[in-house]
């Protein structure tokens, strides 16, 4: 367990990622939450930014209720400074910014505001840290918060549950991705599309990912994260897949997640430097 969270460095170098499907129940915090998890457990200082009104990240690494005295609803709303918001986890190495109900009344709040789109980008940039990775938890929805989220993050990852309506709303995603790279982030890209609640005994699920793959070719990742019902008990008990149950096989899925992740940083940090 860490003593203390470290002083911010005077430039932040964090790799900030949205993960993001405005369609509920595609294991868009469950990957939150693991990956964070599996990256910090190779050393990497990683900070989740809960930033659904639900609240299941803050839940699923055991943050209670009365625990979230500042939370990601004070980061935009109040312009606070990021260090006041963070709390540590059980996990060494990952921190996370708390979210509550409140978090769903800032969509009206901040309409009147000005560059409304840019106040959590604003809030990051003002705030040195230094983190390697911070994962934005967003919600199932296109809003204005989610909105916020692209405009901040670097890339994009999608977990994509293995069905039909999901496939549809994918489509609409990437438009939304597209747009916000025109108009408000010309940065943003797609780092991946992560293939979520996996069955190898459905046909189905084998169809979905053939025609997942053969549209958007390497953005999908190699890896898939399969169905697992110890995977689905551990927010339960306030604790990730990786520490509830490291040999089951929802949590080895996102180990290998986070090692093609980091591949994939490594190569584009690789090809930057050479341009």
């Amino acid at each position: 367990m860490e003593k203390n969270i470290e002083q911010a460095k005077p430039e932040s170098t964090s790799r900030i990622f949205a993960i993001v499907n405005q369609k509920g129940g595609v294991g868009k915090t469950t990957t939150t939450v693991n990956l964070a998890t599996a990256l910090a457990a190779v050393n990497k200082k990683v900070l989740i930014l809960d930033f659904d009104p639900q609240g299941n990240a803050s839940t699923g690494l055991g943050i209670a209720q009365n625990n979230r005295k500042i939370t990601s609803y004070e980061l935009v709303l109040d312009d606070i400074d990021v260090a006041s918001a963070i709390q540590k986890t059980l996990v060494p190495n990952l921190h996370i910014i708390p979210a509550t109900i409140d978090l769903s009344g800032a969509e009206i709040e901040m309409v009147s505001f000005v560059a409304r789109e840019f106040r959590l980008k604003n809030v990051l940039a003002k705030s040195p840290h230094n983190y390697d990775y911070i994962l934005i938890d967003c919600p199932p929805s296109l809003g204005l918060l989610t909105l916020n989220a692209l405009v901040a993050s670097d890339a994009v990852i999608i977990p994509l549950q293995c069905e039909f309506y999901a496939l549809e709303g994918l489509s609409h995603l990437i438009r939304t991705v597209e747009l916000v790279r025109g108009s408000l982030n010309s940065n943003l890209s797609i780092q991946g599309i992560i293939l979520t609640m996996y069955d190898r005994r459905n046909k189905f699920t084998e169809q979905i990912e053939s025609d997942v793959r053969e549209y958007f070719g390497d953005k999908v990742y190699s890896s898939v994260i399969p169905r697992n019902v110890r995977m689905s008990e551990a927010p339960s008990h306030g604790k990730p897949a990786l520490i509830y149950d490291m040999n089951c096989a929802g949590s080895k899925a996102y180990i290998q997640l986070a090692s093609e992740l980091l591949k994939r940083e490594h190569s584009r940090q690789e090809e930057s430097e050479a341009a």
